[in-house]
């Protein structure tokens, strides 16, 4: 089973903090499956690159993956912030597939 957690300190991110500095009221797990473990790590280590820089006092994202699927977890501290994290992180990933689909007619 192939594996990987993507997801930066908070040395490495930002002094803020965070929900899981406190009470984390809201959350949601997004998982995407891919047809094949390559295009699954291309998606995810596409979009971990903004773990970090989309994170605020407000929401904390992780990402991971096994083999086939990609794991999107948001923490928020309200519902407009989850809302607004999983419309980031949708987007983010739709883009990540479509340049992926777009790579592998140059491959």
């Amino acid at each position: 089973m192939d594996t990987e957690s993507f997801s930066k300190s908070a040395a490495e991110t930002s002094k803020k903090s965070t929900p899981t500095d406190s009470v984390s009221l809201h959350g949601a797990t997004l998982e995407f499956d891919y047809e094949s473990g390559t295009r699954a790590r291309i998606v995810a280590e596409s979009v971990s690159r903004e773990i970090g820089e989309i994170d605020d006092e407000r929401s904390r994202t992780t990402i991971s993956r096994s083999d086939q699927t990609v794991f999107v977890e948001i923490e928020a501290a309200d519902v407009i912030a989850l809302r607004a994290a999983l419309n980031t992180w949708f987007s983010l990933i739709d883009i990540a597939e479509e340049i992926a689909t777009a790579g592998e007619r140059f491959v």
